[in-house]
């Protein structure tokens, strides 16, 4: 649980200067955008940089991509737009320049809700203002928190799969547990709920020690039972579950993406006529951007003017590291797509059970990047595979090893208990401790406690809720 200081330590971490520049700021906001967001995103920026300019052709951008960021300014062509030509001679300030990032700020802040619980987060870190290592470590946190908001997870698992230590995490899970929505970075639903009253002003009350010792009793209503064992009032009980009826048991179920019909997939994998697979991406729609040779040659003829010289050759470079940083997001996404085919051929085959663990780490060792850049890039993504569409993100994971020595990740676990759920007869259902023992028989060796949290996150009630009589 986060510690009583939640809410100063996010203030006072929201008021520290922000350490990420402008422009590390925009690349880090192209490499999470999905398809759909990283399109409005080129339009709006094309339409605030007067040097950029859309392709009409099909070429990918990495085809289009300057070779050189620091390309020689002096070598360039000729300028026709007579009214983009009077406009920099005549205004080309720095209050004009100012009067433009201003816009320009405005019109990246106007982009649609994010559609994912991960991005929402993201968004709210890019703007909390702490250190880069807090910050590399939070966007880790990220990409394990599932759809629900809760960790897959403890951090005693998490930490040996990362670059970061418990310590560092454990800071990381305290400042992501102050953000919108309340409830978010712990790992069940009681830790959910006891962190929404701790925010709520409510920590140490009647409500919390229900939470925390009585749930599955509320959950059946045995508020008499509550009643005599907290040693106070049936009414008393009955107004403290009134109050936690009015917390979020699901938070992440406003940013659920898998409700939204206009999810695409940023990623597929396919098959050559070997039968090979290979990762394709599916943003060729997307706003083919380049620098307009126009402007190139408008600023090899403005020696006379150093602050309209100056105003073109900001938005020149600037329109440059924005190509550069959508050819990296894709070239990220290319990359991580190639590393789950080389690692995950039994899910290829056989589907989500037969998920082998993988972490952000083992990717991002193996691609040269940080594992921040990866739940960067994983946040919010989908893959259409050939068991369906996909989160990205659910791809990592820890896992078991069987005693036949295959690996399992814990999606895989998952994904077993909710067929043995549903296979189940509804007049008997299995208990967690008749899972844990069919698991045990098939070689996996997973606890009755992390049965109960992995059923909990696939929103499966216990087994004496699921029983039906005939």
């Amino acid at each position: 649980m986060a510690s009583s200081g939640i809410q100063h330590g996010m203030q006072q971490g929201m008021s520290q200067q922000q350490t990420l520049s402008p422009q590390m700021r925009q690349s880090l906001e192209i490499l999470q955008a999905n398809t759909l967001e990283l399109s409005q995103l080129l339009h709006q920026v094309a339409e605030m940089n007067p040097t950029l300019e859309i392709q009409e052709d099909s070429e990918h951008l990495e085809e289009i991509t300057p070779p050189d960021a620091e390309h020689d300014y002096e070598n360039l062509s000729e300028f026709d737009d007579t009214w983009r030509e009077e406009q920099i001679l005549t205004h080309g300030t720095h209050q004009a320049s100012a009067d433009d990032e201003e816009r320009r700020e405005f019109l990246y802040n106007s982009i649609v809700a994010p559609l994912t619980l991960q991005q929402h987060l993201l968004d709210q870190l890019n703007r909390a203002g702490v250190g880069e290592e807090k910050q590399a470590a939070a966007e880790y946190l990220i990409g394990c928190i599932n759809d629900r908001g809760f960790l897959d997870d403890p951090l005693e698992t998490l930490a040996p799969l990362s670059t970061f230590t418990l310590k560092e995490l454990r800071s990381a899970q305290s400042l992501l547990q102050g953000f919108d929505p309340a409830g978010v970075a712990v790992e069940n639903l009681t830790e959910s709920l006891l962190l929404q009253l701790q925010l709520l002003g409510r920590g140490g009350s009647l409500e919390s020690r229900i939470v925390d010792q009585y749930l599955n009793k509320l959950a059946r209503r045995k508020l008499g039972d509550i009643a005599r064992e907290l040693g106070v009032s049936q009414e008393a009980v009955i107004r403290a579950a009134e109050r936690i009826a009015l917390l979020n048991p699901d938070p992440g179920a406003a940013f659920d993406a898998t409700s939204n019909p206009h999810v695409t997939p940023d990623l597929e994998l396919k098959q050559d006529s070997d039968g090979h697979f290979y990762a394709q991406l599916t943003g060729d729609h997307l706003p083919k951007l380049s620098i307009s040779n126009h402007y190139k040659d408008l600023l090899a003829k403005l020696n006379s003017d150093p602050k309209a010289r100056k105003y073109l050759r900001d938005h020149i470079h600037e329109g440059r590291q924005i190509i550069s940083a959508v050819s990296q997001r894709q070239e990220t996404l290319l990359k991580i797509g190639t590393e789950i085919i080389k690692r995950q051929t039994d899910f290829l085959a056989h589907g989500r059970s037969k998920l082998r663990p993988m972490t952000m780490h083992d990717i991002a060792e193996s691609i040269g990047v940080h594992a921040a850049t990866i739940s960067r890039a994983v946040a919010g993504k989908y893959i259409l595979t050939p068991h369906g569409l996909i989160e990205l993100r659910s791809f990592f994971t820890s896992g078991y090893t069987t005693q036949e020595g295959q690996e399992i990740s814990n999606t895989g676990v998952r994904e077993a208990i909710q067929q043995l759920v549903t296979n189940e007869d509804p007049a008997k259902p299995m208990s967690d401790t008749a899972v844990e023992k069919h698991l045990h028989s098939k070689g996996i060796k997973v606890a009755r406690r992390t049965i109960a949290k992995y059923r909990d996150q696939l929103g499966i009630l216990p087994s004496h809720l699921r029983k039906r009589h005939s």
